[in-house]
């Protein structure tokens, strides 16, 4: 039993340790875009399926011994695959790529043997327990399995991520896996391949065989897992594409999913229907009314409460209808069948398919009506409130979704999320660029004010003091994320203004829906691609004004502000020259970051908060706004427009330089 037990809490915990570790390892690589997890999770539920799928066969067609010897044949090959470290030519190159296949592709280049054999040690260890001891049940071991998982992920924000650089998280987690290897393969060879099976104790013989599950009880299966996958996907993108897609944000609803595995293959005891049933019933529609908030203290909590209740409803359900240990590993397969189906229906399906964000209201709708399937067979008024909570949570997603779609004008949605372009009337016409639920900048559409900047850009902000405050001549800037090119309106003849933009649908929507690049009269330029790598690439440019403006949800992308990514912006930049880094944000303090940056190149860096004064007319649009000026020119800062309103950055000593390999957003979090 220990060997057994081990080999799965060893398996399970490195399956989903593996799961951050290099997700965030190639995140920098495709902008920091909340589909990067989502992605990931498309392949890890997809390799858990070929894991069980692998486990079902070699169970059912293959004798003890030959299973044992592939098993550990396969085990000694994945030792090739370490350490875990991506290999740069998987970085997107100046022709860009799919994002999504190159993504694919690199994790199965880097981790497919290991996660795949890692995918099949649950099942696989359970059925050999079950032909070694069949008078024990190997259930409650997948309850092992999942709370080894749940612990792996919650060290990692923790305890491994504010301490460990991501090269050394991959040779720990390389150093255990070869651990495993060796533990694997002495639970195969003692299992199937060692001395015979112990045969069933006495009083304990196998009854008669059970009959296999009919297809409509395998379907059930596979539509329970599949809800339950397609609502950890759908909610873990809804708090992340428009907040930052961190470590953090993506553990905490995956530990919720895991943690419903759990309690319900423990113990019967932690599924009281009534009482799940009663609560995804008040749940599933509150989330679906309130799925276009903004507000992070209710949205967060909310969605967590509701995703914990309704995989318990779907993987409490799914205990109710589990066979015999006969049947476990066909039962797992179909299991992971659905999660891999959830999967690719939010994370590949969805954005191809869907022009906005919907998924989260048909994933809510779709729990409503397993939930009223799934109460049909009791009393009629239980049926009958079911069908009530269909009613509404279908009422609720109609109405998000026309609220979503009024006054817009333009909407259009790829990997890297959904851009929208509305119009609002009053109280000047002005026009809006939405990426998600997060503004990017807008025009006044009015033809005498159109180039009159505004939103984050307006002459009172941080932007517009070091315009005021740069020399006369032409200048020369760059600038990091396009939105609706707004800070153009800055540009004058003789400048060159450069912008770097990652999301082409971005770049084509600034050109057709506002004016501020087409009436400049400045030289243009637009650079596809990720900010950072296009910057890497290039001759130094010898900008007098980098802007660092480009946001993955309402944060700046990690890997835009650390200590490799400012010796390239220093590399760019005029001697005395300056970067603007906008900190406008609700979540997210940067402050302390920048501040350490500047120190560690000798710059000293201010911050200009612009609170608008007014909110009649045309100042209507302007908002509110933190930017940090980062420069060695002392006579720039001195100019009024800057010194007057600037705050110096106190030093935070304590506060450790982020790099390429470190990073932990948690500690800039906003309380």
């Amino acid at each position: 039993m220990l060997l057994h037990a081990a080999t799965i809490f060893l398996s399970a915990f490195l399956l989903f340790l593996v799961q951050p570790v290099i997700a965030k390892q190639i995140l920098p690589w495709f902008g920091g875009a909340a589909a990067v997890w989502a992605t990931c999770l498309v392949f890890f539920q997809s390799m858990l399926l070929f894991g069980y799928a692998y486990s079902d066969w070699t169970t059912r067609l293959l004798a003890p011994r030959r299973q044992a010897w592939l098993h550990i044949a396969l085990l000694a090959a994945s030792l090739l695959a370490l350490p875990i470290i991506p290999e740069a030519h998987w970085k997107p190159g100046e022709q860009g790529g799919e994002p999504t296949l190159l993504i694919l592709g690199l994790l199965a280049a880097t981790i497919g043997l290991p996660y795949f054999l890692l995918s099949s040690t649950s099942p696989l260890v359970q059925a050999w327990f079950w032909q070694r001891f069949r008078h024990a049940v190997p259930y409650r071991l997948f309850a092992l399995s999942n709370l080894a998982s749940l612990l792996a992920l919650l060290s990692y924000p923790v305890l491994i991520e504010p301490f460990l650089p991501l090269a050394a998280q991959s040779w720990f987690w390389s150093a255990a896996y070869g651990a495993f290897v060796l533990l694997c393969g002495a639970a195969a060879y003692r299992s199937t391949g060692g001395p015979a099976a112990a045969p069933a104790a006495a009083g304990h013989a196998e009854a008669s065989p059970e009959p296999a599950p009919a297809i409509g009880r395998r379907l059930l299966w596979v539509t329970l897992s599949a809800a339950g996958s397609c609502l950890l996907l759908a909610v873990t993108n809804h708090l992340t594409q428009d907040i930052a897609s961190i470590p953090f944000l993506w553990v905490v609803p995956l530990s919720l999913y895991l943690i419903t595995f759990i309690l319900c293959f423990d113990h019967p005891r932690w599924y009281r229907r009534g009482v799940f049933l009663t609560l995804a019933a008040v749940l599933i529609p509150v989330m679906a009314w309130y799925s276009e908030s903004l507000d992070l203290w209710i949205a967060a909590p909310l969605y967590a409460a509701g995703l914990f209740v309704c995989c318990m409803f779907c993987h409490g359900e799914l205990t109710l209808l589990k066979p015999g240990p006969r049947y476990l590993t066909t039962f797992y397969l179909m299991v992971s069948v659905g999660g891999a189906l959830g999967a690719l229906l939010v994370g590949v399906a969805a954005p191809n398919l869907l022009s906005g964000y919907y998924e989260l209201g048909i994933t809510l709708t779709a729990l409503a009506v397993l939930l009223y399937y799934r109460t049909l067979a009791s009393r009629w008024w239980v049926a009958g409130a079911s069908l009530a909570v269909v009613v509404a949570t279908a009422a609720f997603t109609v109405v998000n979704i026309s609220d979503y779609l009024a006054n817009t004008r333009v909407k259009l949605r790829n990997f890297y999320g959904v851009l929208r372009t509305r119009d609002y009337p009053s109280p000047v016409p002005f026009r809006v660029m939405y990426h998600g639920g997060i503004n990017h900048g807008g025009q006044l559409l009015d033809a005498e004010m159109r180039n009159r900047p505004t939103s984050y850009f307006a002459p009172t902000s941080g932007y517009g003091r070091v315009f005021a405050s740069l020399p006369e001549g032409p200048r020369r800037v760059g600038v990091i994320g396009l939105g609706a090119g707004a800070i153009a309106a800055y540009a004058r003849r003789g400048d060159l203004f450069r912008f770097y933009e990652i999301d082409p649908q971005v770049a084509a929507v600034a050109v057709t829906e506002f004016t501020f690049l087409s009436e400049s009269l400045a030289q243009k330029d637009i650079i596809l691609g990720d900010g950072r790598l296009s910057l890497e690439r290039e001759i130094d440019q010898g900008y007098d004004l980098l802007a660092i403006d480009a946001f993955s949800g309402d944060s700046i992308p990690m890997h835009l502000v650390t200590r490799e990514a400012m010796a390239t912006y220093v590399r760019h930049l005029k001697p005395e020259g300056a970067i603007v880094f906008q900190a406008t944000n609700r979540y997210v303090d940067i402050a302390p970051v920048v501040e350490r940056l500047a120190a560690e190149f000798g710059l000293t860096a201010v911050l200009v908060t612009d609170v608008p004064e007014s909110s009649e007319g045309a100042d209507y649009w302007i908002s509110a706004t933190d930017q940090i000026i980062v420069t060695r020119n002392a006579q720039l800062l001195a100019a009024e427009p800057i010194r007057s309103v600037a705050e110096p950055l106190q030093p935070r000593p304590d506060f450790r330089v982020w790099t390429d390999d470190f990073y932990n957003l948690l500690r800039i979090l906003k309380r």
